[in-house]
């Protein structure tokens, strides 16, 4: 079935697990959040790396590593255009988000907060922009503020611009939540953080692969995602960052290739980016995220992003439908991704997840690796259903009927 600008019949073809069966059942694969399925073009990039090209970068000089190199580099600037970052000097390969936020924790943070300064995070964060900050305030004596999120299921911008001080030093932030759904003002909260004096660290996972997202137009100074979120391997991350503040960041990690020279009692390090990226690369899955993004790309973010709204209007209201579902997040769909968070009055998530499992649907249940927000919610968990480009109505059809079905068994 074809929703708006994407023919997601003949695009399931290209993604081989949507063929296979899960307990006799089709598999309706709906944990996006978590990791998204990988089409063939990708795969077939790993394999063409491995059977073709596989030798080390940044050192070699026959014909293999140079190759290799130049694939490499040329993900960078691949990632690089996909955001706009107007320079590939400013894109970071980590292992995933969560190390690229540690890795400003862990050096920008460390060198410019102090004890009695403050970093504003929100009560929505996923736990990887969550702890590093709590790490950083009990290592320097900094202040951790928090913003709360409204009762519609939307950041309360208000609140967290009341915030706002010349003590703050870091406003970090969701893009898009993977509990709630919501998308969050990025560039006016920036603007606001910058109006105090203080950097902003944008979480992109949940919003790069499912939405346009341009680096200079957020405002931030870093962004965080994740290329198993959108389409591409495990085991890369990207930090984007504006260069001029890489360059006066201290390196992450020391060893081969992020140097410039090394003497027996001191060393200096090599331009950016290579000073945080020390040793061996992830070469393979680097270059394959190179292929996800050229994938994306074909497919239209805007494409992509228009396709989701319908699809969440869609779901949400099969949702409603039920009684005794409660659901989180706000009610426009324009206003959220595609992540639908909900409990069962009468059946724990883990529970409901469990069934829906031997119906053939995947969804994800727990507190999502944000436990601040679901006390906030007051819940110990809840089951989320996140789709994207390769889901339809026939996908949230079968969530709504497996959750039906639930029900009876349940009794």
């Amino acid at each position: 079935m074809s929703l708006t600008g994407l023919d997601v019949g003949a695009l399931r073809h290209d993604f081989p697990i949507l063929g296979r069966k899960v307990h006799g059942k089709r598999l309706v694969y709906l944990d996006n959040a978590a990791t998204s399925q990988k089409p063939r073009q990708v795969i077939d990039s790993l394999v063409n790396f491995y059977s073709n090209t596989n030798a080390n970068i940044h050192r070699g000089i026959h014909a293999l590593a140079e190759e290799s190199t130049a694939a490499y580099e040329a993900a960078r600037e691949r990632t690089a255009r996909f955001i706009g970052h107007p320079d590939s000097r400013g894109i970071v390969f980590t292992r995933n988000a969560t190390e690229a936020v540690n890795l400003v924790r862990y050096t920008w943070g460390r060198a410019n907060v102090r004890q009695g300064d403050e970093v504003v995070v929100t009560m929505m964060e996923h736990h990887s922009n969550f702890v590093p900050w709590i790490m950083l305030a009990n290592e320097t004596g900094a202040v951790l503020r928090h913003a709360l999120v409204s009762p519609d299921g939307t950041l309360d911008t208000a609140h967290l611009k009341s915030l706002l001080n010349r003590r703050t030093k870091l406003v970090a932030f969701t893009h898009a939540s993977n509990v709630l759904g919501c998308i969050t003002p990025a560039r006016e909260i920036a603007d606001a953080a910058h109006g105090v004096g203080a950097l902003v660290l944008l979480d992109a996972a949940q919003s790069a692969p499912h939405m346009p997202v341009d680096f200079p137009s957020l405002g931030c100074d870093f962004m965080a995602f994740s290329s198993h979120k959108m389409m591409g391997p495990t085991g890369v991350g990207v930090l984007a960052a504006r260069t001029d503040i890489l360059e006066a960041m201290e390196p992450f990690l020391g060893g081969g290739s992020m140097i410039k020279e090394v003497l027996p009692n001191r060393a200096t390090w090599a331009d950016i980016p290579g000073k945080f990226e020390a040793g061996t690369p992830n070469v393979a899955d680097v270059i394959a995220f190179g292929t996800a993004l050229d994938y994306l790309d074909g497919l239209g973010m805007a494409n992509i992003r228009a396709h989701e709204i319908e699809l969440a209007r869609y779901a949400l209201e099969r949702l409603r439908a039920i009684p005794g579902l409660t659901l989180f997040g706000p009610a426009e769909p324009e206003r959220r991704g595609g992540v639908i968070s909900f409990v069962d009055a009468k059946i724990h998530p883990h529970d409901l997840a469990t069934v829906l499992d031997r119906e053939g649907v995947a969804i994800r249940a727990g507190h999502h690796c944000a436990q601040p927000l679901m006390r906030h919610l007051g819940q110990v968990a809840t089951a989320r259903a996140s789709f994207y480009a390769y889901n339809d109505r026939d996908d949230a059809d079968a969530l709504a009927e497996a959750i039906l079905k639930a029900r009876k068994f349940f009794g």
